[in-house]
C-alpha cells in the first residue's frame, strides 16, 4: 500500500512539474496565426515571448508579403527598416507594398529589389521621396532576373513624364510577354494603375464612368479621365457635378453614396470610406464628429 502510494505521489508530482515547466508557453494555435497578421503587429508579436521570436526567426512565411498601408505606420518606415524587415524573406519577397510612404527613397526600393528578384506586386502610390528614374530603375532590375513583375502601382509619384510611362509601359510588356510564353491561357489586367488622360494629356489614373445612363458616354470626347478633368463620386467612381454633395473630408459624392453614409453629428456631413479614419467619438455619443468640427469643440 506504501508503494502504491508513493508511487501515485511521485506521478503526481510528475504531472505538476511538466505543467510548471510548460506554463507562460503560447498556445499551438497562436503559431498558426502568425503567417497572416498584418505587417506592425508580426513585428509586435516577434517581442511577447522567445519562442514567438524564434518561430519567426526561422520562418520566412510571414514576410512574403511586405504590406504599409495603416496611416499610423507609414511615418514610421524608413529605409533602414524596410531593407531590415525584407532580409527576412531570405530572397524570396513577393509583394511590397508601401502606400503614401514619405521616408522611402530610391535606394531603399533598389536595395529590396535587387535582394529580392522574384517581386510579383510592387505598389509605392503616393511615396513622395521616389522618383520616376527610381521606379524605371527597380523595374528594369527585377527584369534582369526572371521578370515576374505582374503589377506596378505609382500613382502619387511627382513628375511622371509620357516618356517615363511608355519606358515603363516597355518594361512590363517584355515582362508580360516572357509571362505569356510559360503561361499562354491566363487572363491579366492592367499591369500599371497610371495611364495618358485622353483629356489633359497628363500621366494619371484613368477612369471610365460605370453609370450607364451616362449622358457623356454619348458625346465625342467621352467619359473617360483623370480625376482633375471629370469630377467623380469618391465612393462609386461615376462622374459627378460640381454642386454635388461635400463629403467632410472635402471629396465630392453622387447623392446616393452621400445619403448611405453616416453623419458628423454637428455639420451632416459625411466622410467617405478612404476617411473614415479621421472620424472623433464623443464620450456618450453614439454617432462621431468630423475633424473640424472637432476642433471647434476644443477651442470652445
Amino acid at each position: 500500500m506504501d508503494m502504491e502510494i508513493s508511487h501515485e505521489t511521485n506521478h503526481k508530482q510528475h504531472q505538476i512539474n511538466q505543467d510548471s515547466s510548460n506554463t507562460g508557453q503560447p498556445h499551438e494555435s497562436l503559431y498558426l496565426v502568425l503567417p497572416y497578421l498584418p505587417l506592425f503587429e508580426l513585428l509586435a508579436m516577434a517581442q511577447v515571448c522567445k519562442s514567438f521570436n524564434n518561430a519567426l526567426k526561422d520562418d520566412i512565411l510571414p514576410w512574403l508579403n511586405i504590406i504599409v498601408d495603416e496611416n499610423l505606420q507609414r511615418s514610421r518606415i524608413s529605409d533602414e527598416i524596410l531593407v531590415k524587415i525584407a532580409s527576412k524573406a531570405m530572397g524570396r519577397l513577393r509583394t511590397l507594398v508601401l502606400n503614401n510612404c514619405g521616408r522611402i527613397t530610391n535606394d531603399g526600393v533598389q536595395t529590396v529589389v535587387a535582394m529580392n528578384p522574384n517581386i510579383e506586386k510592387l505598389h509605392v502610390p503616393q511615396c513622395t521621396s521616389l522618383t520616376p528614374e527610381g521606379i524605371i530603375q527597380a523595374v528594369t532590375t527585377l527584369n534582369q532576373h526572371s521578370a515576374t513583375l505582374k503589377s506596378l502601382k505609382i500613382n502619387g509619384i511627382y513628375n511622371i513624364t509620357k516618356d517615363h510611362f511608355q519606358t515603363l509601359c516597355m518594361l512590363l510588356k517584355s515582362n508580360e510577354m516572357q509571362h505569356k510564353r510559360f503561361y499562354p491561357d491566363t487572363s491579366r489586367q492592367d499591369s500599371i494603375d497610371v495611364g495618358i488622360c485622353p483629356k489633359c494629356d497628363q500621366v494619371r489614373m484613368v477612369f471610365d464612368c460605370p453609370l450607364e445612363t451616362c449622358e457623356r458616354k454619348k458625346t465625342i470626347g467621352g467619359c473617360r479621365g483623370c480625376k482633375f478633368c471629370i469630377l467623380r463620386c469618391e465612393e462609386c467612381g461615376k462622374c459627378v457635378d460640381e454642386d454635388d454633395s461635400e463629403a467632410a473630408c472635402e471629396d465630392t459624392l453622387c447623392l446616393d453614396c452621400w445619403i448611405k453614409l453616416p453623419k458628423c453629428g454637428f455639420c451632416n456631413k459625411p466622410y467617405c470610406n478612404k476617411h473614415a479614419y479621421k472620424q472623433s467619438v464623443l464620450p456618450e455619443s453614439s454617432g462621431f464628429v468630423c475633424e473640424a468640427c472637432y476642433s471647434t469643440i476644443d477651442e470652445i
